[in-house]
């Protein structure tokens, strides 16, 4: 059983940034893919970026080149830095465990895991 808690949501202005939090419970974090969700009202559930256990990554093309995700196993802790942030940003983002990344030649590829965090609410102001 794997319990995540997302942190460091919050208020800012569009061209601001912020860096979400996602603390994993349980021994096998370092095993495992990770990746950020988000929604936003009245739209579906969309990935925004994935890590695998090795480090790759993953970004949906509208996040590109402002937002990173990162791990640090001994703290068992994945990490969203969000940059340049704009008011299209604005959802409930959501963290992801236990989750399947697979990359060919086409690209990378990230298919949720069982787990959940509740979720930390991203608001951009224009």
């Amino acid at each position: 059983q794997v319990q995540l808690v997302e942190s460091g949501g919050g208020l800012v202005q569009a061209g601001g940034s912020l860096r979400l939090s996602c603390a994993a419970s349980g021994s096998t974090f370092s095993s495992v893919a990770m990746g950020w969700y988000r929604q936003a009202p009245g739209k579906q559930r969309e990935l925004v970026a994935a890590i695998s256990r090795g480090g790759s990554t993953k970004y949906v093309d509208s996040v590109k080149g402002r937002f990173t995700i990162s791990r640090d196993n001994a703290k068992n802790t994945v990490y969203l830095q969000m940059n340049s942030l704009k008011p299209e940003d604005t959802a409930v983002y959501h963290c992801n465990a236990d989750g399947s990344f697979r990359t060919d030649a086409l690209g990378s590829y990230y298919y949720a895991g069982r787990y959940w965090g509740q979720g930390t609410q991203v608001t951009v102001s224009s």
